[in-house]
């Protein structure tokens, strides 16, 4: 005999309830207390029912989004223990078609608004396997690529498996964010549990597809763009990326002081050209302000320097152009394009150093070996994961500047490209940039070289905030009157000759 609680029993409970209070999703029960508070809640009209033991307080939205929006809560309640599988235990999402695959003991389909549920049959969750939600599990990591390999019935509208080029993605991506050993350690496990699971056929497969991407088998399977680009190989410099590692660590969660700029165009255009003539002088282009200014003003190089002054021109075509300064990279490939688009522009008079295309040859300077040419796009691109984690304008500049003067991807003008990508960081935020004037040349070189032979990167943080707190003082109009402030912080004397004053 089913018990409906009376009309005086619903107004205390509902007393009791507020309706800011009532979950979007409730759930039927057998505890008799519960059982009346949703009776009540239903007569109330407070909620409504969506699906078999399955009630929303949301009345508003339809019952598909209400259950697409809670599928991982519905399923640890309804199916406790249960395991998420096959390609939801590599995509932790139901399909765009609203359908997901988990693993029990036995084969079973339930339909609800939004949400297909397929239970396949298999082995239940094993060591290592991981919990998601509440009491449901989702296959670890090699256990789930195991179960992608498995053969599906061609022709499902929603198989469980994911496509084997999208699976080799997945793999590339591995050896991306944790190199070839994190890839080697996935196949060690999927070798191990390949037994227990009775998967040897897939994990086969498993150890052929890995072998493909590491290049150590000769094989066409591939068919992924990406996985291809692995496995015909971007080698990487692999004491560069743990330095660019450690750069990293210092940086990250770190939040650093923010300069603004002078708000006017004319400002911005005349600390540009103070930026561009001290990152030249800087590389050994020495020319007076006056003549600088002249060649700038004029767009006209010097006819007995004409590299030089092209070299002058170039740096302040760029940095003088708000637009190009706010472009930042959000990808490894546009990082390179970006790089190579505007060395271009920077040596563009320079033909014998190749502007816009990444060195053929090693370079050095002094005693320190830059990255060898055939590692450069590997490198750049490895060294670019750890520069995307970065939260910080400043940290992303610092580690930018560095990453770029380490790899001198180019045979030319390393140093002032660096500094072009450190600044259009700051730039694009709307934040000052940094100028490093000629007195302060031997901080930023020792500060440099210290990091890249000792692997110590406080000096150079250190060095960078330093020449940003003064970059920051200089919020002159004209190029007359930022001179003169210049000239007052000894800006423009030789290192040996004095220091920074501001």
């Amino acid at each position: 005999m089913k018990f409906y609680p009376n009309r005086s029993e619903i107004a205390d409970l509902m007393k009791k309830i507020p309706l800011s209070k009532i979950q979007e999703i409730i759930f039927a029960s057998s505890e008799k207390s519960e059982s009346r508070r949703i009776t009540g809640l239903l007569k109330e009209k407070q909620i409504r029912k969506i699906a078999p033991r399955l009630y929303t307080s949301n009345l508003k939205e339809s019952s598909a989004t209400i259950v697409k929006r809670n599928w991982y809560r519905i399923l640890a309640h309804l199916f406790p223990q249960a395991l998420l599988s096959h390609r939801s235990a590599l995509e932790f999402k139901p399909t765009s078609k609203g359908h997901i695959f988990l693993t029990r003991s036995y084969p079973s389909k339930i339909k609800m608004p939004g949400l297909t549920v397929h239970f396949l049959k298999g082995f239940p969750k094993i060591e290592g396997d991981n919990p998601f939600f509440e009491n449901l599990y989702a296959s670890q990591e090699a256990r789930a690529f195991l179960e992608n390999l498995q053969e599906t019935r061609k022709g499902s509208q929603e198989p469980k498996c994911l496509p084997v080029s999208e699976l080799a993605e997945r793999l590339e991506m591995i050896i991306r964010a944790r190199g070839e050993q994190g890839l080697n350690s996935l196949r060690d496990k999927g070798r191990e549990i390949s037994a227990a699971l009775g998967m040897m056929k897939e994990f086969k497969k498993l150890n052929q597809l890995i072998s493909d991407l590491l290049a150590t088998g000769k094989s066409k399977r591939l068919t992924s763009p990406v996985a291809i680009a692995r496995s015909q190989g971007e080698p990487f410099d692999p004491a560069r990326i743990k330095l660019f590692e450690g750069l990293y660590e210092e940086l990250a969660g770190k939040v650093f002081l923010e300069y603004k700029p002078s708000a006017s165009v004319k400002g911005y255009k005349t600390f540009a050209f103070f930026e561009g003539y001290f990152s030249n002088y800087i590389e050994g282009t020495e020319f007076t302000v006056s003549e600088a200014k002249e060649i700038v003003l004029t767009e006209t190089p010097m006819p007995a320097r004409d590299e030089d002054s092209h070299d002058i021109l170039g740096t302040y075509r760029i940095v003088s152009d708000k637009k190009e300064m706010s472009i930042c990279p959000s990808t490894p490939d546009e990082f390179l394009d970006h790089l190579r688009t505007r060395h271009a522009v920077l040596l563009k008079a320079r033909t014998s150093k190749r502007p816009g295309e990444f060195k053929d040859k090693n370079n050095r300077a002094g005693n320190t070996e830059f990255v060898d040419w055939s590692l450069v796009n590997g490198t750049l691109k490895k060294g670019f994961d750890w520069y995307t984690l970065l939260k910080d304008s400043f940290a992303k500049a610092v580690y930018m500047m560095f990453l770029v003067s380490e790899v001198h991807p180019f045979l030319d003008g390393n140093g002032r490209i660096a500094r072009v990508m450190m600044n259009v960081e700051l730039s694009s935020k709307g934040l000052c940039k940094i100028m490093i004037p000629t007195v302060y040349r031997e901080d930023y070189m020792g500060a440099l070289r210290k990091l890249t032979r000792q692997q110590i990167a406080d000096p150079y943080i250190r060095m960078l905030a330093r020449a940003y707190e003064f970059s920051a003082t200089l919020r002159q109009e004209s190029i007359d009157e930022m001179e003169r402030y210049l000239e007052a912080c000894d800006a423009f004397k030789e290192p040996k000759e004095g220091k920074l004053r501001f």
